[in-house]
């Protein structure tokens, strides 16, 4: 039979993290980038866990420091995602639009 190795989750998450990154490059909106940062992380997740399950279990099957990790970036994430929500409702109220290239709040 045809076994998934580590090679296999390397690359799906290889994948995830280019569409992420040209999502969060090519978009406007800045909801959309805030899932494209969602889908990176969400990558960096992947890799977390299977480093975990194939190179650190292999010399001690007790050590979870992956997945510990990982749940460590999910909570980020979800503090990330809050913040950034509510700076783009912010925005939204002042300016009515929430397209990247147009947030100049910043700028003197």
């Amino acid at each position: 039979m045809f076994e998934i190795g580590l090679s296999h989750y390397l690359v799906l998450s290889a994948a995830l993290f280019c569409i992420g990154a040209y999502g969060a490059l090519a978009r406007r909106n800045a909801v959309g980038v805030l899932m494209c940062f969602e889908l990176m992380l969400n990558a960096v997740n992947i890799n977390l866990v299977a480093f975990s399950r194939y190179v650190a279990q292999a010399v001690d099957p007790n050590l979870f420091a992956g997945h510990v990790f990982a749940a460590l970036v999910i909570t980020v994430a979800a503090a990330e995602t809050s913040i950034g929500l509510a700076l783009i409702i912010n925005i939204y109220r002042n300016r009515d639009r929430i397209n990247v290239d147009e947030i100049d709040l910043m700028k003197w």
